[in-house]
């Protein structure tokens, strides 16, 4: 199986017809991904310029039709409708943010291409389809905010009503496997304690074994095998001291006050209990585990995207990748 070709991992069930369509589309993007690239030595015919636009004009289908059902959704909250017998406008809300995983799974496996050096997918269709991965992220959580806005849910896990956060996709580029996941405000780094650190996103990091071939070997199907624990990254941020600021409290930055906000990536570091001890009563003990925030890459007082975030951390571990 070539660097380019599609591998997702649908782990929730959804409408099979839109399943279907959606395999059809990806699989068309990546036939397109395949062919030697435009220029001098070689030219785009009709037929693989008609294949571009059908593949992101259905994706651009589905978008539309994902958009729509929220401002359904919104309609029902703000009305406050309801079928009596169809589930809550909750329920609803909870059953479309998983309804909504397989398109971020396929437009983000496939954009997502472009960080390997074998990719040949044009830049102009990878930016369109982390386009389309953005408006539905950013439409999510503006409709679970709205959710939140009439006390219809909450955001402490604790509860049972609770959605803090939501998928927006899974990727796999070579050997690693990447889960994204977008929290609707900001949330404690830690849940019992004051950092000062705020979570944004966080990434679930699967290292694969690069020798193991994700699919048919000889007639048999084969799994990934992670060879190490999951490793997790956080989009955070972060008040700290402004030191432009002067004596009067009067701010010579581009942010007003005697604090400015930063944004960067960092990982979860185990704290208790201890990854490495063979205690288990240690595990059985902790109710929640305790972990400090390691910076890998400030990002400056801007809050990013969530397709950009994910560009650069994919730009971190794959440098890390390099030097290893």
């Amino acid at each position: 199986m070539t660097d380019i070709e599609v591998q997702v991992d649908v782990q929730l069930t959804s409408n099979s017809a839109v399943d279907d369509q959606m395999k059809e589309t990806l699989l068309l993007l990546a036939d397109v991904a395949l062919l030697p690239p435009c220029g001098d030595d070689a030219s785009c015919s009709c037929v693989e310029v008609r294949q571009l636009e059908r593949g992101l004009q259905s994706m651009q289908l589905q978008l539309q039709f994902l958009l729509g059902k929220a401002d359904y959704l919104d309609d029902l909250l703000i009305n406050r409708q309801c079928d009596p017998e169809s589930q809550s406008p909750t329920e609803e809300v909870q059953r479309f943010l998983f309804t909504c995983q397989p398109y971020f799974n396929y437009v983000e496996s496939m954009a997502r291409k472009n960080a390997s050096p074998h990719t040949s997918l044009p830049f102009e269709i990878h930016t369109r389809l982390l386009d389309f991965s953005q408006q539905l992220c950013d439409r999510l959580e503006q409709l679970v905010l709205t959710c939140a806005s009439y006390n219809l849910i909450c955001f402490d896990d604790a509860e049972s009503n609770s959605i803090s956060h939501f998928c927006i996709g899974q990727s796999q580029l070579g050997w690693l496997r990447l889960t994204v996941f977008r929290y609707c405000k900001l949330m404690p780094y830690l849940s019992r304690v004051d950092t000062g650190v705020y979570k944004r996103m966080r990434w679930n990091v699967e290292r694969l074994r690069e020798d193991v071939q994700p699919l048919q070997q000889d007639g048999e199907e084969r799994e990934e095998e992670p060879v190490d624990d999951m490793e997790y990254y956080f989009l955070c941020c972060e008040d700290v001291p402004n030191s432009h600021a002067d004596a009067d409290g009067e701010s010579q930055s581009a942010s007003d006050g005697d604090v400015l906000r930063v944004w960067s990536i960092g990982q979860w570091v185990q704290v208790f209990p201890d990854t490495n001890t063979e205690d288990i009563y240690d595990w059985i003990m902790c109710e929640v585990p305790q972990g400090s925030y390691l910076r890998l890459l400030f990002l400056g007082g801007d809050e990013p995207s969530s397709c950009s975030a994910t560009d650069q951390l994919l730009k971190l571990l794959l440098s890390r990748h390099d030097t290893e």
